[in-house]
């Protein structure tokens, strides 16, 4: 049995734009968790059996919509600090870069999102913590790009 290729945390970046043109995107340092889900609306509809009306129906589903969310946490980086206020701040939404580099190849999902909520958060004898909520605006766009 061949063993599969995967990525260490480390490879799991997610990176805001500058806001430039062209954008240049850095990864707030600091996160120690982070997730990218991806999420779809359904609309659900009953399918009756014209052959048999007394059968139960099947439920079809039809996409309404896309979504897609990041959320992150960890230690609070001094560094960090302006670039998550300035996504917090903003009343548009900012682009960000969600990479997983595989030594097979790369996942990257590009798109706007709003940051959706920033807490920061201590507990006695421990340091400071960020953690952070992005909603997507619009089209995230995914891609895989094998390495030759």
């Amino acid at each position: 049995m061949a063993r599969p290729v995967t990525a260490k945390a480390g490879a799991f970046t997610v990176s805001l734009s500058n806001g430039a043109t062209p954008a240049v995107f850095a990864a707030p340092c600091g996160f120690t968790s982070k997730s990218l889900a991806l999420s779809k609306n359904l609309s659900e509809i009953s399918i009756p059996d014209c052959d048999d009306p007394d059968a139960p129906d099947w439920l079809g589903r039809d996409v309404q919509s896309l979504s897609a969310s990041v959320s992150g946490e960890g230690v609070l980086a001094a560094s960090a600090i302006p670039a998550w206020l300035a996504a917090y701040e903003s009343t548009d939404s900012i682009e960000v870069e969600v990479e997983i580099a595989f030594s097979a190849g790369v996942l990257k999902y590009l798109g706007r999102m709003h940051v959706e909520s920033l807490t920061i958060g201590a507990e006695r004898g421990q340091r400071c913590t960020i953690a952070v909520s992005m909603q997507s605006d619009g089209e995230m766009v995914g891609t895989w790009t094998a390495t030759p």
